[in-house]
């Protein structure tokens, strides 16, 4: 069977059973890598993308779900590291190991699209389900406010 979606703006088919996994069709069978399969039981959030622009957990949603739908993934952030989030994450050295980073920032995605001020607490709040074995929080939420900053100023 084949299912239609649209990935990071493209058009694409998907010849997987409707109840694969997201994540499996997007790494295995669309080569986008980018998103991590982190605990498969949609709790840690490595594998964050967006669903028509809502942050979901990949690992978790049956391509059937994403039918005739759209679908963002870290790749789709940006080709050159460009987005603000990109460049904050970078300026505030927020990644160590660096697993669960493009769900953290699939998830920040989310958030600044719909609020570029957060607060402390709205930040708190949307990465909550985004565990980081490093303990970069503080640094996320930094790298956060500094790319809702940039965008606020038109820099996006």
């Amino acid at each position: 069977m084949s299912v239609n979606l649209t990935i990071n703006g493209r058009a694409a088919t998907a010849q997987s059973e409707p109840a694969t996994p997201l994540l499996w069709v997007l790494r295995d069978e669309l080569g986008l890598t980018g998103t991590k399969f982190g605990c498969g039981a949609k709790l840690c959030g490595a594998c964050t993308v967006h669903l028509d622009g809502e942050p979901i957990r990949s690992c978790s949603t049956p391509l059937s779900r994403a039918a005739d739908r759209s679908v963002s993934t870290i790749e789709g952030l940006s080709k050159d590291n460009s987005h603000p989030l990109q460049k904050a994450w970078i300026a505030h050295d927020v990644p160590q190991c660096g697993y669960c980073q493009s769900g953290q920032l699939m998830s920040a995605a989310a958030l600044l699209a719909a609020n570029q001020n957060p607060s402390d607490a709205q930040i708190d709040e949307a990465m909550k389900g985004n565990v980081c074995r490093c303990g970069t929080y503080v640094r996320v939420r930094a790298a956060i406010k500094t790319a809702a900053a940039e965008m606020r100023r038109g820099k996006a």
